[in-house]
């Protein structure tokens, strides 16, 4: 589990930007980071600031994810075939747990991963209680039947903020959707700019 997973809003805050495009997050009436010294903190950043910033602002979009864990999806991604930026964005909306968040089974990326522990997913009708875990296209993933009544999954389902995106079918009727392809970086729905580029150079310095 993430260590930030009750302080999410100070990823927004230290990123100066509303990375889930959350109406509630603090950034949107303080553009300034945490603590005290936040708002005299604002000098430009250098090249190594600018690559660090892209990695963890991707990195805090899917609930924070671990250094060994976000650099594991990286080396994943350079043997891929292909562009490196887009293979790390397509793992990354392979994960379950992102996959869980685009279906709109849960409000936020560190509620579905959350979910996911506690086993209230299944995938193609088989209990998966790995946040991690990689879907494929093609693989259906559902809400286990005794959780569908949660709070958290009705609240979810009734959310306005967000639309799920197309590369995912979703009927929420009976909290069962199909993981339909591996999206490119420009199919993503982000709230705000994503540049996986300068991740894959922040790497390879």
């Amino acid at each position: 589990m993430s260590k930030r997973i009750n302080a999410k809003y100070k990823i927004d805050r230290r990123m100066g930007e509303n990375i889930w495009g959350r109406p509630k997050s603090p950034v949107n009436t303080r553009e300034y980071g945490p603590g005290q010294h936040g708002q005299s903190r604002r000098g430009k950043l250098s090249d190594y600031g600018i690559h660090l910033r892209a990695k963890q602002k991707l990195k805090g979009y899917y609930g924070n994810i671990t250094e060994k864990g976000f650099r594991r999806l990286y080396k994943e991604a350079v043997r891929m075939k292909g562009d490196t930026s887009e293979n790390l964005i397509g793992l990354l909306e392979r994960r379950l747990d992102a996959v869980v968040y685009r279906m709109k089974f849960v409000p936020t990326v560190f509620a579905a991963r959350q979910f996911v522990n506690h086993g209230h997913v299944l995938v193609n009708g088989k209990k998966v209680n790995i946040p991690s875990y990689q879907v494929k296209p093609g693989d259906v993933i559902e809400v286990r039947e005794k959780s569908k009544q949660l709070a958290i999954v009705l609240e979810a389902a009734a959310l306005a903020e967000r639309d799920v995106p197309e590369y995912v079918d979703v009927d929420h009727k009976t909290m069962k959707g199909t993981f339909n392809t591996v999206p490119a970086l420009s199919d993503v729905p982000y709230p705000v700019i994503m540049e996986p580029n300068l991740i894959v150079e922040f790497y390879s310095r």
